[in-house]
């Protein structure tokens, strides 16, 4: 026989539970909405979600990297309003009404950001993992400074690790591209032409013949 005050609620006989239990459990979750390479779009993962994982996962966009998933190696760096941040700390509530843009979103493979064609010419990667996120912390340098100098250069990148030690090829490519001027698009358009790799591959030339 099952007398009420004995029974802890949650082992109350479902004919003797109150209509509204379920309710007790049942939370809204917040519906998150933000700008994704340009695109409208919204999440119902948790508020409190690296941005990185809600990117990867929810939205199958696999560029950005996890390296530490503690905002120290930047090879998650993605743009959120244009500045380059550390999407695996980034709580995906702070992206509410953002604009976050990650490197599928920087250039595509007909239409490359200077950057990206210069790290093509100039074979800047070895084994690529932390590359991506290389990239997109050298376009919020070149957006914000379009002719940055060796030490600008040097104090920007300085969040980003590169364990093969490509650092001095992944500096020469950024100021390449800044000495090509061709450092101020941040988002490739798709119907502009692809840029120009001959101009970047010109002032290669012209800096080593300095």
């Amino acid at each position: 026989m099952y007398w009420p005050g004995l029974w802890p609620m949650h082992c109350m006989p479902v004919a003797h539970r109150p209509i509204c239990w379920p309710q007790l459990f049942q939370r809204e979750t917040p519906m998150i909405r933000f700008t994704l390479n340009g695109k409208d779009v919204q999440s119902v993962d948790a508020p409190d979600t690296p941005l990185l994982w809600v990117v990867r996962d929810s939205f199958k966009l696999k560029g950005s990297k996890f390296g530490c998933g503690a905002g120290l190696c930047g090879a998650c760096t993605m743009h959120v309003d244009g500045v380059a941040v550390q999407s695996c700390v980034w709580p995906l509530a702070r992206a509410e009404a953002k604009q976050v843009v990650t490197i599928e979103g920087l250039g595509t493979p007909s239409n490359l950001h200077p950057l990206q064609a210069v790290w093509v010419e100039r074979s800047v990667p070895q084994c690529g993992y932390c590359q991506s996120g290389q990239i997109m912390t050298a376009a919020a340098l070149l957006q914000n400074n379009p002719s940055p100098s060796e030490a600008e250069v040097e104090q920007a990148m300085a969040g980003n690790i590169c364990r093969c030690g490509c650092y001095p090829r992944i500096k020469a490519a950024i100021l390449a591209v800044a000495a090509a001027g061709a450092g101020l698009q941040p988002i490739a358009s798709p119907s502009a032409a692809p840029p120009s790799v001959a101009s970047v591959a010109a002032a290669r030339n012209t800096e080593e013949s300095v």
